[in-house]
C-alpha cells in the first residue's frame, strides 16, 4: 500500500496513522518455522485467558471446536462462523491472530484462491493494527512468514517488500 503522512514522500509498507510499519525483505525466503494449528490453539488460550472474547466466548468455543475436530462442510461451516466472529472483535489481538492460523488450516484443507486471499487480507489487517506493537516478538515473525506463505500460494511473490524499520517514525512526527 503506498501513502504519504502530512506531507512526507510517498513509501511502501504498513501505515496506521503516520506509522511506517514495512516487513523485512529476508521474510520472502524464509518458511515457517512453527505450526499453525499449535499457534492457533495458543493465540486462542490466550484471548480466553484475558478475558477478551466477552460474551462471545461460548459461541467462539464451540465454533473452534468445530472447525477443529470436522472436515469437509462442518469444518467450512465452523471457519467461515469464526471469520464473522473475528468481524466483531477487530480490536482482539490474540482472537485476529488465531484467525490468521486457521486460515492457513482452512487453505491447506480446501486449497482454492479465496482461502489464501483471505489469509493475506488478515495478515495485512493485523500488521496494520498491532505491527508497531510488536517489533521484534516472534509474534510478529510469525504473521509475516504466513503472510508470504499466503503470497506465495497466490504466486504473488515478484514484489519485494522494503526492509523492516524498527526506528520507523511514530505519531505525530
Amino acid at each position: 500500500m503506498w501513502g504519504t503522512c502530512r506531507g512526507i514522500l510517498p513509501w511502501s509498507g504498513y501505515h496506521d496513522s503516520c506509522h511506517l510499519f514495512v516487513i523485512p525483505e529476508r521474510s520472502l525466503v524464509r518458511s515457517m518455522h512453527f505450526d499453525p494449528a499449535i499457534a492457533a490453539q495458543q493465540a486462542l488460550h490466550r484471548a480466553k485467558e484475558q478475558g477478551q472474547l466477552g460474551s462471545l466466548e461460548h459461541t467462539i468455543v464451540e465454533a473452534e471446536e468445530s472447525f477443529s475436530s470436522n472436515a469437509g462442510p462442518e469444518a467450512k461451516q465452523a471457519y467461515e462462523r469464526l471469520q464473522q466472529l473475528g468481524d466483531e472483535l477487530p480490536e482482539v489481538r490474540a482472537f485476529q491472530e488465531f484467525l490468521i492460523y486457521i486460515t492457513w488450516q482452512q487453505a491447506t484443507e480446501e486449497t482454492i484462491p479465496q482461502h489464501f486471499h483471505q489469509g493475506v487480507k488478515l495478515c495485512d489487517r493485523f500488521l496494520e493494527r498491532f505491527g508497531s506493537e510488536l517489533v521484534g516478538s516472534a509474534t510478529l515473525e510469525q504473521v509475516v512468514d504466513i503472510r508470504n506463505s499466503f503470497r506465495g500460494g497466490l504466486g504473488d511473490m515478484d514484489d519485494p517488500i522494503p526492509e523492516y524499520d524498527e526506528d520507523a517514525f511514530k505519531g505525530g512526527d
